[in-house]
């Protein structure tokens, strides 16, 4: 049985040694993970898989909806003060986060062109932060440039939230096969709602009738069995569906 036991540590080890390698990160985790496999896999979990894991966003999305429904404007006035008090990047990254979570495109892409200048131009969360900003705000060939890094440097960042994203920001360029292709294949990865709004969305804005009514069946199917709390959380994304529908 210890035999056994040591085996599947080891095994553990491996698959966050595979995940360290395909994501990138910093190679002193593997020294970690088989000099104390089964302490270092621990490590590993919470410090780097499960920060990125679809699990926690979705219960840290959850978390703030509930949180901004009581105070939209809570983590503003908290982000501006904090920067206030303490210029320092970190706050400017939570000021720019605040404004984009209210909506505020245009201000938001102003406060993370500020977080993309200096030592953490590169940070994959500013990165994605910015390219989220300039699609809601209009500018969407400025978001390409950091959609691309990600994809290229940080193949499992985000992955599904990226493409969608990139397909988006093509689309708002009239770059519609292209978007299209990257669109269809996050759905096809993924499978998910959001996956398929997007693409019901992308459907609408290029004329293609026969996708877009196929896509609003599937999912006016799906968000029927939703709870409240369901809605709400996905309330933005099922605006811009409406939205699109509205345009035809």
């Amino acid at each position: 049985m210890p035999f056994a036991g040591l085996g599947l540590h080891v095994v553990i080890a491996l698959l966050c040694a595979i995940h360290a390698v395909k994501t990138r990160q910093q190679m002193y985790w593997l020294f970690i993970l088989f000099a104390f496999p089964l302490l270092g896999s621990l490590v590993y979990f919470f410090a780097i898989y499960l920060p990125n894991s679809r699990l926690e966003r979705g219960a840290v999305k959850a978390l703030g909806a509930a949180a901004r429904a009581l105070d939209p404007e809570r983590e503003l006035r908290e982000a501006r003060a904090a920067l206030d008090d303490t210029p320092t990047a970190q706050n400017q990254m939570r000021l720019a986060a605040a404004l984009l979570a209210l909506g505020r495109g245009q201000e938001a892409a102003q406060a993370y062109e500020r977080c993309l200048v200096g030592p953490f131009a590169s940070d994959p969360d500013i990165r994605y932060g910015a390219a989220c900003a300039f699609v809601e705000c209009g500018r969407h060939a400025e978001a390409l440039p950091h959609l691309r890094a990600l994809q290229q440097e940080r193949p499992e960042f985000r992955r599904e939230e990226v493409a969608l994203l990139h397909g988006r920001a093509l689309t708002g360029l009239d770059r519609l096969a292209e978007a299209r292709a990257m669109l269809e294949d996050a759905q096809q990865r993924h499978g998910s709602f959001a996956a398929k709004t997007e693409l019901a969305i992308w459907a609408h804005a290029a004329g293609e009738a026969a996708l877009a009514a196929q896509l609003d069946t599937e999912l006016d199917k799906s968000s029927a069995r939703w709870n409240r709390q369901t809605r709400e959380l996905n309330e933005p994304l099922l605006r811009r569906l409406r939205a699109a529908r509205g345009s035809r």
